[in-house]
C-alpha cells in the first residue's frame, strides 16, 4: 500500500548505487561548495542509498533559490539502466500540498475565498457536522475529517478502491459519507482527505482543475517548465520509474492506480530539483504571495485550546528546528517515490532529496538533514550512539508495549487521544509485522533523550532496536498522565 501521507506512526527501512552529472541554473553564481564538502556529500549519499537500497536519488542544494548543487545518483530506470540526472522527474507525494496551500492563499488575497469560510459553502450537500469545519482546518489538518486513504477504504471492497476511476463529484460524495472523528480544531491528525477537498474547492472557485490552476498561476510564472500532474498515458521526457521492496525483500515496480488517484490535490505531481530551485527562490520573495500570506503558511496552527498543534504544522509545512536553527519542511511518498524539502530560512539554505523508492524503505528527510549539516556545520546532525539510560522504567514500559503490538493488541487505550486518533488499524498491522522481525529477542539501546515540547511528553526517547544484524529506531514518550503520546518507527541510521 502506497501512501501520500506523512504518518504519525510509520516504518521505513533500507538503499544503492552510483552518481551522475550535476548542473546549475542560477544566473548569479552562488557560493560554491568546496571539494571537501562535495566529497563528504557524495560519500554520505552513496552510503545511505546502499543502506536503504534506493535505486535513484536527486539532490538539490540551494541558497535562496540559487543552485549550489543539483545532482543525480543511481538509476532512474533499473530495467533500462538509465541514470538519474537533475532533469529527472520524480513524484511529489505530499510535498505537492504546499503548492495547493499557496494557491488557496492566492485566492484569499483576491477575495475569492476566506480562511474562515465553512467548507459547506463549497459542499452544500455535506452533512450538518461539516458546518463548523473551516478552510483553515483543511489546510492545517485540524478538520476532524476521517482519512480516505486507509487500507480498508482503498482496497477492493472499499469506497475508494485505488484501481477504479471516479469523477470529482463522485469522490466528493464518498468523502461526505465519511465520519467526523472529532470537533474541528480539537486535535491534529494528518489527513489526505483535507487536501483532496481543497483541490475540489479550487476547481469550484476558479473553474479550472486545481492542477491547471497551479500550472497557470505558479509553475509557468516561475519557469517550472517540467512540473506537472502525473499521467501514465502521456509521453513525459525524463520520467523516472518508481520502485518498492516487497515482503520477499525484492525490488519491484510500483503498483498501478487509476488516473483518479494520480490527479488529486493531496500529492500527485512530477517535479525535479531544477524546478524546485525556482520554487525555493519564490518563497524568499513576494512574487507569488504577500509576505503576510507566507507568514501565515509558516505559522504553527493553534488548536481550539489556543496551544500550537503538537506536530508544529502550519499550512502544508512542518515548522520546527534543527540544532536551534529554524527548519520548515515537508516530506512526501506515493507510488514508489519519496521526497523531502527542508528549508533553513535564517541560514539561506534549502536541501531537497527525491528518491524513486517507496516509503516503506527510504528516508529522504534524514538524508536532507545530514546534508544540510555537511553544507553548514552549524546545522550538523549528531550521530545516534548509545548513551546511559537513567530512566530505565521508560524502556520497560516500551518493552511491554512491543509485546502487545506484536501480539496484535489494540494499544489505543494506552495512548493519548491525539495519538489514538492517528493510529489506523492498517498502519498498526504493518508496524506489527515489521516489529515481529525484531521482537521478542531484540535489544533496546537508548541513543537519544530530549526534553519534550511544551504541552507534549516530559521526555522523548529514541531507542535502537536491533536483532540478528538488523535494526530500526523507535521514538517513545509519555504525557503527564502516563499515556503514550509519542510513538514512531523509523529506519535505522547513524544520524539523528
Amino acid at each position: 500500500m502506497r501512501s501520500k501521507t506523512r504518518l504519525r506512526v510509520k516504518i521505513l527501512l533500507f538503499g544503492a548505487l552510483f552518481l551522475c552529472a550535476s548542473t546549475s541554473l542560477a544566473q548569479v553564481p552562488p557560493a560554491s561548495l568546496d571539494d571537501k564538502q562535495l566529497a563528504s556529500i557524495d560519500d554520505f549519499v552513496n552510503h545511505e542509498m546502499a543502506g536503504q537500497r534506493i535505486p535513484g536519488l536527486e539532490l538539490g542544494i540551494y541558497s535562496r533559490g540559487r543552485v549550489r548543487l543539483a545532482k543525480g545518483y543511481g538509476l532512474a530506470d533499473v530495467e533500462f539502466n538509465v541514470p538519474v540526472r537533475p532533469e529527472t522527474l520524480m513524484q511529489s507525494g505530499s510535498v505537492g500540498k504546499q503548492f495547493v496551500s499557496a494557491a488557496i492563499m492566492m485566492l484569499v488575497e483576491e477575495g475569492k475565498i476566506s480562511l474562515d469560510d465553512s467548507i459547506t459553502k463549497y459542499f452544500p450537500d455535506a452533512p450538518a457536522t461539516w458546518k463548523p469545519v473551516l478552510i483553515e482546518n483543511l489546510l492545517s489538518h485540524t478538520s476532524g475529517l476521517a482519512e480516505y486513504e486507509s487500507e480498508d477504504r482503498t482496497g477492493p471492497n472499499g469506497p475508494f478502491y485505488l484501481r477504479l476511476d471516479f469523477t470529482e463529484d463522485e469522490l466528493a460524495k464518498k468523502i461526505e459519507a465519511l465520519p467526523i472523528e472529532w470537533a474541528p480544531g480539537e486535535k491534529w491528525a494528518y489527513r489526505n482527505t483535507n487536501y483532496v477537498l481543497l483541490g475540489i474547492v479550487i476547481h469550484k472557485i476558479t473553474g479550472m482543475p486545481y492542477a491547471e490552476f497551479l500550472s497557470e498561476r505558479i509553475f509557468k510564472p516561475l519557469g517550472m517548465t517540467s512540473t506537472r500532474l502525473i499521467s501514465d498515458r502521456d509521453i513525459i521526457p525524463n520520467r523516472a520509474a518508481g520502485y518498492e521492496i516487497d515482503d520477499n525483500n525484492e525490488l519491484k515496480n510500483q503498483e498501478w492506480v487509476s488516473p483518479t488517484f494520480n490527479s488529486t490535490a493531496d500529492g500527485a505531481l512530477y517535479f525535479n530539483v531544477l524546478d524546485l530551485a525556482r520554487w525555493d527562490e519564490a518563497l524568499y520573495g513576494t512574487k507569488l504571495l504577500r509576505q503576510s500570506s507566507l507568514d501565515r503558511i509558516w505559522t504553527v496552527y493553534p488548536l481550539s485550546d489556543g496551544k500550537p498543534n503538537p506536530e508544529g504544522y502550519g499550512f502544508a509545512w512542518f515548522i520546527n528546528a534543527q540544532d536551534g536553527h529554524k527548519r520548515i519542511e515537508h516530506g512526501g511518498a506515493w507510488q514508489g517515490f519519496t521526497c523531502d524539502i527542508s528549508r533553513y530560512p535564517d541560514d539561506s539554505l534549502t536541501v531537497v532529496v527525491l528518491t524513486n523508492l517507496g516509503s516503506g524503505h527510504s528516508n529522504p528527510s534524514a538524508i536532507a538533514h545530514v546534508v544540510a549539516g555537511l553544507v553548514n556545520p552549524a546545522l550538523a546532525v549528531p550521530k545516534l550512539q548509545a548513551i546511559a539510560d537513567n530512566q530505565p522504567d521508560l524502556a520497560e514500559r516500551l518493552k511491554k508495549l512491543l509485546d502487545e503490538m506484536v501480539a496484535g493488541a489494540d494499544i489505543r487505550p494506552e495512548t493519548s487521544p491525539e495519538l489514538a486518533a492517528a493510529i489506523r488499524p492498517d498502519v498498526a498491522k504493518r508496524v506489527a509485522q515489521r516489529l515481529a522481525k525484531f521482537w521478542p529477542g531484540g535489544t533496546l539501546t537508548l541513543v537519544k533523550r530530549d526534553q519534550g515540547p511544551e504541552g507534549g511528553p516530559q521526555w522523548v526517547s529514541t531507542y535502537r532496536l536491533s536483532k540478528d544484524g538488523d535494526a530500526m529506531l523507535l521514538v517513545f514518550g509519555l504525557d503527564a498522565d502516563g499515556k503514550i503520546s509519542t510513538l514512531g518507527f523509523r529506519p535505522n541510521h547513524e544520524y539523528e
